[in-house]
């Protein structure tokens, strides 16, 4: 399997969130950095965490997957996922896959954060 060619950056933004941004592909091959990010913004008393796929170049099939997985850990943890920095093409497979039923998109940060009840 090739290495992947996705790089994500933790930023916490207070206490309760937490911020992943992601650059480049998400594919199978970024499982485990997408997963080592998730485990690090998730840490402490964090109850949202976003996803901020403004660096996004590639999803394919195996990437929403990840996105799944990366869903039932956080409603695991009682954490709640959201999104933003998508481009319309990216937002529309989010709504053809209706993962956007359980991972809320935003147009900003601050949109994410504000209607999950956490200042920023």
């Amino acid at each position: 399997m090739a290495d992947a060619i996705v790089s994500m950056q933790v930023r916490r933004v207070n206490d309760a969130a937490s911020v992943i941004e992601i650059k480049g592909d998400v594919t199978a091959a970024a499982e485990d950095d997408l997963m080592n990010a998730y485990g690090e913004a998730a840490d402490g008393a964090t109850k949202v965490v976003g996803l901020d796929f403004s660096g996004l170049e590639y999803m394919n099939s195996s990437g929403i997957g990840l996105l799944v997985t990366l869903l039932v850990r956080a409603n695991r943890q009682k954490q709640r996922l959201v999104a933003f920095g998508l481009t319309d093409h990216y937002r529309q497979i989010f709504t053809l896959t209706r993962l956007d039923d359980a991972i809320k998109l935003f147009d900003s940060e601050d949109e994410a954060f504000a209607a999950a009840g956490v200042a920023t």
